[in-house]
């Protein structure tokens, strides 16, 4: 027999030895999984404090260490009985609402039922809500019982909160033992920003009511462009009398396309942008009350940020995106390169405004706006809460300064007036 043989014969009886041990090792550490998942980095202390206790005490034959080897051997038997037990729940867990605007009541319903035949031991429902965690008790539940909870969550600043999954724990008072068991899964709730309607005469720079005129000649339109001759298949609607009358040979009205009213804001996502969180948040409102007014009235709207563009199909969608909007320190993305981006992407727009912060200077508004097509009207807001409202340009560029949203209404009357 050769060496190789050798060796490959001896590899193979190992691994049969191995399979043999493992497969009753395996069953063993199967049926023991609950508990030993279930013991604290205490209760491991405490455990191996009790091994090394008996061993010592039959060695040594030391009465006061066996006294304490038992002692810690019925303080483990006894948090076992705290964590035994089947914790077949049935768990309901209801957002009244799932979309909230900051400052609103979000309360939650946690519904805990026994669907089995048997009584079910206390035990406590953890929920995490955002960073934190609530626990409710819930008592001994016979056959088909229920136990109702509810709970209301902090809605003080705009985010997205995972509420949930809904934990069963149980654990003995030393905390040696914790057993937990998850019932349901994650629910988001949305804390929309707070958002200003903007009416009459606040929305006149957002309306456009011919729209953007196009090189793009049509047979049909708002915009007159001039008269040709009749071609079969015109509509006879357009046919232009006067001059037909005077010239004796059919001539019809031609038209300039024109394109739907399309706003695009701009809002800077940048943390160098912003001088505190507040000028952030209040960014993000007026960011939010524009894009709401234009999808009020039907007109197309896109919002675009540093790392993207939200949606702005719809108006709960375009709240649910700015709710997960945070500003980044690590983005190298500038204002003038999303504007370049504006530029490049979105051709039909006629109306392009900037939402920054106090961080942003004259010269990167104007560099911003350079990016932009010239038939293109273009505004800035800076907001910087607790200032008063002003208006100033940069090169041709109009820059409004917002203190709060209350005053985003009347900064665009005024903005009308120019």
């Amino acid at each position: 027999m050769t060496s190789r043989t050798w060796r490959h014969d001896a590899r193979r009886a190992l691994r049969r030895a191995l399979g043999r041990v493992e497969g009753p090792w395996g069953r063993v550490r199967e049926l023991a999984s609950p508990v030993t998942s279930s013991v604290s980095p205490f209760g491991w202390a405490v455990l191996v404090t009790a091994v090394a206790a008996w061993v010592a005490g039959l060695a040594g034959s030391w009465l006061e260490v066996l006294v304490v080897a038992v002692l810690l051997t019925v303080v483990l038997l006894a948090a076992l009985a705290f964590v035994l037990g089947r914790l077949r729940y049935a768990v309901n867990l209801d957002l009244a609402q799932r979309r909230v605007t900051v400052g609103e009541r979000a309360v939650g319903r946690l519904d805990v039922r026994n669907p089995t035949q048997r009584p079910l031991l206390p035990s406590v429902m953890e929920v995490p809500v955002g960073a934190g965690s609530a626990a409710f008790p819930v008592p001994r539940l016979r056959p088909g019982g229920t136990h109702e909870e509810i709970f209301t969550v902090p809605t003080r600043r705009r985010c997205v909160i995972p509420v949930g999954p809904v934990r069963s724990v149980r654990s003995d008072p030393l905390g040696l033992l914790r057993r937990e068991v998850q019932l349901t899964q994650v629910e988001e709730l949305f804390v929309h920003p707070v958002t200003k309607p903007l009416t009459g005469s606040s929305t006149g720079f957002l309306k456009d009511l011919e729209g953007r005129v196009t090189t793009d000649l049509s047979d049909s339109d708002v915009s007159f462009h001039a008269l040709r001759d009749y071609v079969p298949g015109d509509d006879l609607r357009h046919v232009h009398w006067k001059t037909t009358a005077r010239t004796g040979q059919l001539v019809v009205r031609q038209f300039e396309e024109t394109r739907r009213s399309h706003l695009a804001v701009l809002l800077s996502t940048r943390h160098d942008d912003y001088a505190s969180d507040e000028e952030f948040e209040l960014a993000v409102s007026v960011c939010g009350s524009l894009g709401l007014q234009a999808i009020r009235e039907d007109r197309g709207v896109t919002v675009l940020v540093n790392d993207g563009r939200l949606r702005g199909d719809d108006r709960m969608r375009l709240l649910d995106d700015l709710a997960r909007v945070e500003t980044t320190s690590a983005t190298r993305t500038r204002l003038a390169d999303v504007a370049r981006l504006a530029g490049q992407t979105i051709t039909d727009a006629s109306v392009v405004a900037f939402v920054v912060g106090s961080g942003v200077r004259p010269a990167e508004l104007r560099a911003a706006s350079a990016r932009l097509p010239q038939n293109v009207q273009v505004v800035a807001l800076q907001c910087v809460p607790g200032s008063s409202m002003s208006r100033h340009t940069v090169a041709e560029l109009t820059v409004l300064t917002l203190g709060s949203l209350g005053e985003l209404p009347l900064a665009m009357r005024r903005l009308n007036e120019r």
